[in-house]
């Protein structure tokens, strides 16, 4: 009678916790539901524009497994498009290592407006402040920079009103081979920030603050650890501005929330 008693036990207890399983179910299912919910908007073009930040050594062939780059580029768009791959987005890289803003007037017909984004990421002006340092006669001061940089934002409204910017804050830290070259280089990194972030207000524009986000990180490690030649990061750098990115577009395409961590 004992060992029955047990077994019955058991067996109860068994039921009920299948019981509480059962009764849990609609709940996660309804969570699943929420996090894989239909986004706003399909078919979206996310162009990514700038100089060798985001170009991320990317591949010049139609090399999938290199065409993004190897940098924050690639890492907003793999996120992205693992999620939602079933909505068609398309996600493009046609940043070039050591472009100015010059440089990206340029080719900004072929390179952007040809290309239509509904979303344009933009890292740009580092490259200008060398410039500025190097005397080059082509160098565009802080006036020159920002009307064109405003004229080729404007181009793209008149092409597409509903279109989606997005500006990434330029930066300068000591470290690496640059390091003695702080005094120099960032005042006038300074100056093309808050440029940008003043077009960014007027643009109604997403502005993502890279160099606040280098200020916080060194509070877990050193600065070389995350950006090794005062510009360029490492790949833990380039993390950190993907997954703020994500972040801030998130407040203006909403279904970037659902992107799993």
């Amino acid at each position: 009678m004992k060992a029955n008693d047990t077994s019955r036990r058991d067996f109860i207890k068994l039921m009920s916790v299948a019981g509480l399983a059962a009764t849990a179910l609609p709940t996660a299912c309804a969570n699943t539901k929420t996090r894989n919910s239909k986004p706003e908007k399909e078919n979206l073009v996310f162009l990514f524009q700038g100089d060798s930040i985001t170009d991320g050594n990317r591949g010049r062939t139609e090399d999938p497994n290199h065409i993004l780059g190897h940098g924050y580029c690639f890492a907003v768009s793999s996120r992205i498009g693992a999620d939602f791959s079933q909505y068609g987005y398309q996600f493009i890289n046609r940043g070039i290592g050591g472009n100015t803003l010059s440089d990206l007037e340029k080719r900004w017909q072929n390179d952007t407006l040809d290309l239509k984004p509904d979303v344009l990421s933009l890292l740009i002006g580092i490259n200008d402040v060398n410039q500025v340092i190097d005397g080059k006669k082509e160098a565009l001061d802080v006036k020159a920079f920002e009307s064109t940089y405003r004229k080729l934002l404007t181009s793209c409204v008149e092409q597409n009103q509903n279109i989606l910017i997005v500006l990434g804050v330029p930066f300068f830290f000591a470290s690496g081979w640059r390091k003695e070259q702080y005094a120099k280089w960032h005042p006038l990194t300074v100056e093309r920030a808050e440029v940008v972030k003043r077009i960014a207000a007027d643009f109604n524009a997403v502005l993502i603050d890279y160099p606040k986000v280098f200020e916080e990180a060194q509070k877990q490690a050193p600065i070389d650890y995350w950006i090794w030649d005062g510009v360029h990061p490492t790949a833990f750098g380039h993390e950190l501005m993907a997954r703020e990115w994500i972040k801030q577009v998130s407040k203006r395409l909403r279904f970037l929330t659902q992107i799993q961590h």
